[in-house]
């Protein structure tokens, strides 16, 4: 496994991240394709054994319940203190008012509940999983300065918005004197590369790590394209995004395919190169409900694509409806 730093932090992180959402208790969630607690924890301790140190969650996955099996399963593999935690919040935990967005409210009791379910008394990245368009950007910076002045978050990013929504919120945080954003947890993959646009470049300016997530475009990169997974055929949401019309998805597939066997390598291999030697990405979130797909993920670490490879790649690429937070 390889290390890097997490942006501008001296913080060491696996090149590459278990993503969690994976997780968690299917009859308190919409997707009924993730792992109860008994066959999680195999997939938790096999990334350790791979090397990988940095793990993503959030309150929402399965109603907090991947937050529970994922810190009772760090607690019995592995040391705190080499563990980089993340979670996020913003979506809704509870009916009512005051139930989800990034008010200081709610952000002050997520936090809490969050380590009270992780087991742990503090988070090392504490993220917004989205951008919430009724609360003040200054409530919520301000109150995130907090909760990493009251030692219960090491440091905080962002996840899923407008390039310009990120750049104003680092500006209001630096106005003020407090923490800015570290990180940035964005859609990327060879199906969707929107991001190439405007957040990559300015991550890259700010020294923002970048942490993608759905670095296989929900497993499209890894099959044919008519091929279905208990996954694909039950997850609602992912079903939203690449749609069977786009004749340009179906070849960037194809060419992944075929570099592939060229190589003789898997092809979740190849897409993951690809992904791993783009810049400014600092660790793509894997999500896991095989080993195998633990292993292939570090085995990528060792692809080099050639400038002639990268380009075979992304020729076919058009421009996408922008998708995953608007």
């Amino acid at each position: 496994m390889d290390y890097v730093k997490l942006g501008n932090t001296g913080l060491d992180v696996s090149r590459l991240c278990l993503g969690c959402m994976s997780f968690g208790e299917a009859e308190r969630w919409e997707h009924k394709w993730i792992l109860d607690e008994e066959h999680s924890r195999p997939l938790i301790k096999k990334a350790l054994e791979l090397g990988i140190n940095f793990f993503d969650t959030a309150n929402w996955y399965a109603d907090g319940t991947s937050e529970e099996f994922v810190g009772r399963a760090l607690k019995d593999y592995a040391n705190r203190d080499e563990i980089v935690l993340a979670t996020k919040v913003y979506f809704p935990m509870h009916k009512g008012q005051n139930a989800t967005g990034l008010s200081r409210k709610v952000i002050m009791s997520e936090i809490d509940n969050s380590l009270r379910r992780l087991g742990t008394d503090y988070v090392d990245l504490y993220q917004i999983h989205r951008w919430d368009y009724h609360t003040p950007i200054e409530e919520t910076m301000e109150a995130l300065h907090d909760v990493v002045k009251a030692g219960k978050v090491r440091y905080i990013g962002a996840s899923s918005m407008h390039a310009w929504q990120f750049l104003k919120a680092n500006h209001v945080a630096e106005r003020n004197g407090w923490t800015r954003f570290v990180s940035m947890q964005n859609h990327v993959n060879l199906l969707y590369r929107e991001e190439e646009r405007e957040m990559l470049p300015l991550c890259k300016e700010e020294k923002i790590a970048v942490i993608p997530w759905s670095p296989l475009a929900k497993g499209r990169l890894t099959r044919d394209w008519d091929e279905t997974t208990h996954r694909s055929e039950n997850d609602a949401i992912g079903q939203r995004f690449f749609p069977a019309s786009s004749k340009s998805d179906r070849e960037v597939v194809k060419r992944v395919a075929e570099l592939a066997k060229n190589r003789d390598v898997p092809r979740a291999q190849i897409a993951l190169a690809w992904l791993l030697q783009k810049e400014p990405v600092t660790s793509p979130i894997i999500g896991a409900t095989k080993e195998s797909h633990l292993e292939d993920a570090a085995a990528s670490l060792s692809v080099t694509l050639t400038p002639e490879e990268v380009s075979f790649l992304e020729e076919p690429y058009v421009p996408h409806q922008v998708l995953g937070f608007i």
